[in-house]
């Protein structure tokens, strides 16, 4: 190798490195300001929620807090029934959490480690269920929700929140993916199916559990439309439509109405914050399905 190709090598390694931290710098300036403008509404409604109605309004409001007023919170929680929302909304949400998981994992269980018939059909229906729209079902359900008397219920929020398909799916690759060997092993010593599900392969899932737990639980403590519809009294709100009540009943108080979102919205907030890493593992397994 001449002198000329050895001073050349260097060089192009400096430039390659020096062509990656210059890469690496642009996309981290482009994640902050993608940040930024992601996080500047959640911002704003709180240097909002945090000033008085007459400079919440004013001209001179700016995006710098110069404010710190909590009255807008106590007039919302003393004011309102947003305790009684979050009841609502925190034991409808763990009643269809529940109820998914458990009748999700046993549909799993069956399709996957049993044989019967029309089991391969079921399963398409199941897959199915991808295709159809919720918005396309309101009208039915709504129906069949008053025939039974359900309308402004706890139950008329439940029931039509408990079919998840993702969650059948999930746990069906799950299963499809234990060694037979166990099962059979299960069953040479004297175990059934529910020795198999809830003492064998229970234990083993748990970290998809939590996961699918946690994702449901906020997408049934965010759910809006169906609730909007079936809950007209206010004593039977859950927090998303409660919201809109607040804005009703008090007109357009944007300090005011920023309040009770930001509380609405705390309690999800956290248990994202919490369980992150379980969040973002069941987002990309069921995206995982979907795709």
């Amino acid at each position: 190798m001449s002198l000329a190709t050895a001073s050349a090598v260097p060089s192009q390694g400096a430039v390659k490195s020096r062509s990656r931290r210059i890469e690496n710098g642009l996309i981290s300036v482009f994640t902050l300001v993608a940040c930024a403008i992601w996080f500047f509404p959640i911002y704003w409604a709180f240097v909002t929620s945090i000033r008085s109605e007459e400079r919440a309004v004013s001209a001179g409001a700016g995006v710098v807090p110069d404010e710190f007023n909590l009255s807008n919170y106590v007039e919302v929680l003393t004011g309102t029934k947003l305790p009684l929302w979050y009841w609502n909304s925190i034991g409808t949400s763990l009643i269809i959490t529940a109820a998914v998981i458990a009748t999700g994992m046993m549909c799993a269980y069956a399709l996957s480690q049993m044989r019967f018939p029309g089991r391969r059909l079921l399963y398409g229906v199941v897959l199915a269920c991808f295709m159809i729209p919720a918005q396309a079902l309101v009208v039915s359900q709504f129906m069949l929700m008053n025939d039974m008397d359900l309308v402004n219920k706890w139950g008329g929020i439940i029931l039509p929140q408990l079919i998840v398909p993702v969650v059948i799916i999930v746990y069906k690759q799950f299963f499809d993916a234990i060694p037979q060997e166990m099962r059979e092993a299960v069953l040479l010593d004297g175990g059934g199916d529910y020795t198999l599900l809830w003492r064998v392969y229970m234990p083993l899932n748990w970290g998809i559990t939590t996961a699918l737990a946690i994702i449901t639980f906020i997408g049934a403590w965010n759910s809006f439309l169906w609730p909007f519809l079936i809950i007209t009294t206010e004593n039977q709100m859950t927090i998303p439509v409660g919201i809109t009540q607040v804005n009703d009943a008090f007109g357009v108080f944007y300090a005011r109405l920023m309040s009770v979102a930001l509380l609405g919205a705390m309690p999800v907030a956290l248990a994202y914050l919490i369980f992150q890493r379980r969040v973002t593992e069941a987002v990309m397994i069921s995206s995982g399905v979907k795709g």
